[in-house]
């Protein structure tokens, strides 16, 4: 059960754990029964620390005109510990359910277990223009960081369907712009940044978060999920336990493309506050696929699912295998696993709840969920109170 009701009055509305930032209610706020207990915005950023910031490109009608437009894209940007706190390396994990996709920069995160740049979400064919712009935000902000060597973190997930995915739309500025308006707090969701032509279940998807708040022996943790939701059949499509794929089938205008079912791709990072060791990440990030499955996917041989998982606990740890300094970890605790799987599922629900429907190249389209559908067929299913 949710600890937070549907929201009821302005005041309510308002509160950003149940109400995006553009004012549409989320899941949550329409009353979908969503297990564990939220953070302040319900978001990543509620752990301390991360900062988000995002860059939408949406422009041109009609016919693709390759290297014109139209334009369905962006990027996301996230700092493991703020624009200021590059430097300082995180213990990290990284998870593949399938390797269809790509996230640079994980042979280091294998090798050394830390994470010691900026993370970027964009599309599949601007992953090396995300590279090179981390690259050239580093030099800007982090001069004496960018003395050593920099393998940064790009990930990836495929908006062609909507984009003209082979124009240099994302430019190595674009990409530096959404590192600079990174900030914590609320975090837009739907079309948006590296989600902006994206599309989940058949529905337009694409940037979704949540977080969720524990305890360990005593002690009080945040672990957030940020998700770049591109992935899922409609057929699949499950909301707080009730199967709603076959319900809402009759218009799927990607269903009779010429993609594989089930084709797309989910990146998924994870962060939170407690300290663990790199393995312990590792095994955060397996349990993302988790919460996949809450919403109803069976995975897809033509969906790249990868997933990133930090932790930024101990900010003088784990120095000596980048510098040839520091003391490594000396305080060794876990979340239980069952928050990850929450907040990824909650993080795709509002990936779905808060969106438009979105015409994108060649007059192709990608129908909103459509919510007050979805509620009425919870209501009578128990998903959501009567």
């Amino acid at each position: 059960m949710s600890d937070l009701g549907p929201g009821s009055g302005s005041g309510l509305r308002a509160d950003p754990r149940l109400t995006a930032t553009d004012g549409r209610l989320r899941a949550r706020g329409h009353g979908v029964r969503l297990r564990g207990r939220v953070g302040p915005v319900n978001a990543v950023t509620d752990v301390q620390g991360i900062e988000v910031g995002l860059v939408t490109l949406i422009s041109g009608h009609g016919a693709l005109v390759p290297g014109t437009g139209p334009v369905r894209t962006g990027v996301t940007a996230i700092h493991p510990r703020g624009r200021a706190g590059t430097p300082l390396p995180c213990a990290a994990g990284w998870f593949s359910l399938n390797g269809n996709g790509e996230m640079t920069g994980t042979t280091w995160i294998t090798e050394s277990g830390s994470l010691t740049t900026p993370v970027v979400l964009t599309n599949t064919h601007a992953v090396g223009t995300a590279h090179r712009g981390v690259i050239d935000w580093i030099v800007a902000n982090h001069p004496a960081m960018a003395e050593a060597w920099l393998l940064p973190v790009a990930a990836e997930t495929w908006d062609g369907y909507l984009n003209d995915i082979n124009g240099r739309h994302v430019t190595e500025q674009v990409v530096c712009d959404a590192l600079q308006a990174a900030r914590g707090g609320p975090v837009p969701l739907g079309s948006v940044g590296g989600g902006t032509g994206m599309n989940c279940y058949g529905f337009t998807g694409g940037t979704g978060t949540s977080s969720r708040l524990v305890e360990v022996a005593g002690a009080a943790y945040t672990v957030g999920a940020l998700v770049q939701a591109n992935f899922g059949s409609r057929h699949e499509l499950t909301v707080a336990g009730v199967p709603l794929g076959d319900l809402l089938a009759d218009d799927d205008p990607l269903g009779s493309w010429e993609l594989p079912a089930g084709a797309g791709s989910v990146i998924t990072v994870i962060g939170t506050d407690a300290p663990l060791l790199p393995q312990q990440c590792t095994a955060l990030a397996r349990r993302v696929a988790m919460g996949l499955a809450r919403t109803g996917t069976t995975g897809g041989h033509f969906s790249g699912d990868v997933f990133l998982a930090f932790s930024t606990a101990n900010p003088g740890a784990l120095r000596s295998q980048l510098w040839g300094t520091g003391t490594g970890l000396d305080r060794l605790e876990f979340v239980p696993w069952g928050a990850t799987a929450w907040a990824v599922e909650e993080a795709v629900l509002d990936a779905l709840f808060v969106n438009d429907e979105m015409v994108g190249r060649d007059g192709h389209r990608v129908p909103a969920l459509p919510v007050a559908e979805v509620l009425e067929a919870l209501a009578a299913s128990g998903g959501i109170p009567g």
